[in-house]
């Protein structure tokens, strides 16, 4: 079976290395080998994207992917329920894929989801995100 992802802005993170700092600065906060990212709205697709990823869009570009574990309640210091997209903690580095900025998040289909970069370019130097984009534009990502 093929599950739907998600895609969201990573607000305030300039790299991978930015969300990987900030993610490992939270860790006691949640489960051993998990991260969490609270949303406002509960995906009504919620069973198609168990076992799908969150790929985060960084500097106009998707870059990563967490798998999505589960989705949880959680209240906020509102009173409000919101959905914690429960997160396996490794993040995957994903080939460049450019993207307008946009509130919330989107559903991102299997087809259009940027393909892993193989292990050992995982722990390249990012291109320029100029480069970067304009390489994705064309197709060369």
């Amino acid at each position: 079976m093929s599950h739907m992802h998600i895609i969201k802005l990573c607000v305030g993170a300039e790299s991978v290395e930015d969300l990987q700092q900030w993610q490992h600065e939270h860790r006691a906060l949640w489960a051993p080998g998990t991260a969490e990212h609270i949303t406002r709205m509960w995906p009504k697709r919620a069973a198609e994207v168990l076992g799908g990823s969150l790929y985060w869009v960084i500097k106009g570009q998707i870059q990563a992917r967490q798998k999505i574990l589960g989705l949880e309640r959680r209240q906020g210091s509102d009173g409000i329920d919101r959905c914690a997209l429960v997160l396996d903690a490794e993040v995957v580095r994903t080939g460049p894929a450019p993207r307008r900025p946009f509130q919330g998040w989107r559903y991102l289909a299997p087809d259009e989801a940027p393909p892993d970069l193989p292990g050992a370019r995982a722990q390249d130097d990012a291109l320029p995100p100029a480069l970067a984009l304009a390489l994705a534009e064309i197709g060369l990502r």
